[in-house]
């Protein structure tokens, strides 16, 4: 289980180390991809053929499930941890996140997102101010 959010830097190669509480998850490489609200997405290969195979399975004649397929399917690539544990975020990715020096890696239970630091304090306080209204929405899908 992946939880828990982490300041972190990305080096002058573009590469990130991932907390090390979250290499286990990774093994020996993981998904990398662009995610929603502009950050980027982590994720273990078994967690990414099950939703890639739900992405696949999408009704193709839909524009909605071609559009969700290019920027989740067309924009991942294959990482893999160095041995400092570090993974290299393609010049594309970083541009698509924002990132730049800081970064916040932050642990979703079966994903990692990485966000540019200013994007995700700036989310993260917009959320925080709405959480009663997104509670009670939530809350008529049962959670």
């Amino acid at each position: 289980m992946l939880l828990g959010e982490f300041v972190h830097s990305i080096d002058v190669k573009g590469r990130l180390a991932i907390p090390v509480k979250f290499r286990p998850f990774l093994g020996d490489g993981a998904i990398l991809t662009k995610g929603l609200d502009r950050c980027l997405f982590v994720f273990g290969g078994k967690e990414w053929q099950s939703l890639a195979q739900k992405i696949v399975g999408l009704p193709l004649v839909q524009a909605d499930s071609r559009a969700f397929a290019r920027l989740m399917l067309g924009g991942a690539t294959d990482v893999r941890l160095d041995a400092q544990g570090r993974v290299l975020v393609p010049d594309y990715l970083r541009t698509y996140a924002g990132l730049e020096k800081q970064v916040i890696v932050a642990g979703l239970y079966n994903r990692i997102e990485i966000w540019n630091a200013d994007a995700w304090e700036k989310y993260k306080g917009k959320t925080e101010e709405s959480s009663e209204e997104i509670a009670e929405r939530l809350s008529q899908l049962g959670v």
